[in-house]
């Protein structure tokens, strides 16, 4: 039986992540877990987050869960989930200017102000509740449609430097990366647990995926 990690470092919606990936992957053991070799010897792992992006740096240095994260996307299957997506990145504009893991290469930018629609109405900031996202060829959407909704809260966005790892974008005053991959390593910035039957087909895609594209 296959072993699935959900990181803890106290900025998470972890127990809602945890039921999910239960509910989808029951020839696998899930488990919340903050110490670092029950991390490293699963053999997939989740990076979530929810907050500010200094808080979350400041917590995994804290806690030396950051450089759990760096070796675990050496070998194994990782997904981070909103915060924990942003934080994969170089550097965000949150928070004053934060520096963040380095794992890929861009930045966490904030949603422009005013940001306003095709029609010229002004959006909300942050941006919050159901939305489109249109996929890039990858195993994690298997058998979800092109274009579904998922659930988003969020007033920053990840801007990868590498257009080819964008795996999907979303419209929301012009279009932005809202899940990105680099060989083992897939993130969302929208919340799969959230995301009723196309979120759980996602987390059942990660339950079983090798980490090849």
């Amino acid at each position: 039986m296959s072993t699935i990690a959900i990181i803890d470092y106290g900025m998470g919606n972890l127990h809602s992540i945890a039921k999910a990936l239960e509910h989808v992957a029951a020839d696998a053991r899930v488990r919340v877990s903050a110490d670092a070799d029950d991390i490293l010897a699963a053999e997939r792992v989740v990076f979530p987050g929810v907050g500010g992006i200094a808080h979350c740096m400041q917590e995994l240095a804290r806690t030396g869960l950051d450089e759990v994260v760096r070796r675990a996307v050496v070998d194994r299957p990782v997904l981070g989930i909103c915060l924990g997506m942003q934080a994969l990145l170089d550097h965000s504009e949150e928070n004053g200017g934060t520096p963040c893991l380095g794992l890929v290469p861009g930045e966490v930018r904030r949603f422009a102000e005013p940001l306003l629609d095709d029609a010229g109405r002004r959006l909300k900031v942050p941006h919050m509740g159901w939305n489109q996202v249109h996929q890039q060829p990858h195993p994690l959407w298997q058998g979800i449609e092109q274009d579904s909704r998922f659930y988003f809260v969020h007033s920053y966005y990840a801007d990868p430097a590498d257009p080819g790892h964008i795996a999907a974008t979303t419209e929301y005053g012009g279009r932005f990366c809202c899940a990105l991959a680099r060989e083992n390593l897939f993130a969302v910035q929208f919340h799969p647990e959230k995301s009723q039957h196309a979120g759980l087909r996602l987390l059942e895609n990660f339950s079983r995926w090798d980490g090849r594209a």
